[in-house]
């Protein structure tokens, strides 16, 4: 089962953000929990974000999509980082998020990941073959970028 992580925090703690913890205490407590993550086998992607300032919105109101340039003051939350991780279990995705070294004022969305058994019973059968096509050749894809 796949699961994401989704940390969310207020824009005031980013890096450099007049409420962020010091900077060398967060990068060894995440450097630390990225490591166990990787040497228990678990961990497919992880990333932080950069703040709202370097990003943008779309919205669709019905005739033609919008951009709206950031930062989103309007917004309590943001997404800061993510992981995605590979686990047996609900139970050890909770063990692993429980572990996240996520201080005061920041919250962990944990997401299961769907996976195409999840969709058998609810979309077509032709979607449902150009979803496994999709995947294929998005392995290839990254077969061949390991290759270069």
């Amino acid at each position: 089962m796949r699961y994401m992580l989704i940390m969310e925090a207020p824009e005031s703690m980013a890096m450099g953000g007049p409420d962020a913890p010091p900077a060398e205490e967060v990068f060894e407590a995440m450097g630390r929990y990225n490591t166990d993550l990787v040497e228990a086998g678990v961990l497919l992607a992880a990333d932080g974000l950069t703040p709202s300032a370097d990003g943008f919105v779309v919205t669709h109101d019905g005739e033609a999509p919008t951009v709206t340039d950031g930062p989103f003051t309007e917004a309590k939350e943001l997404i800061a980082g993510f992981w995605i991780l590979e686990v047996a279990s609900r139970a050890e995705a909770e063990q692993w998020a429980r572990r996240c070294p996520i201080g005061p004022g920041v919250r962990l969305q944990v997401r299961r990941i769907a996976e195409m058994s999840d969709l058998e019973d609810v979309a077509p059968a032709e979607v449902l073959d150009a979803e496994a096509t999709l995947r294929r050749r998005l392995a290839e894809n990254e077969a061949e970028r390991e290759q270069v």
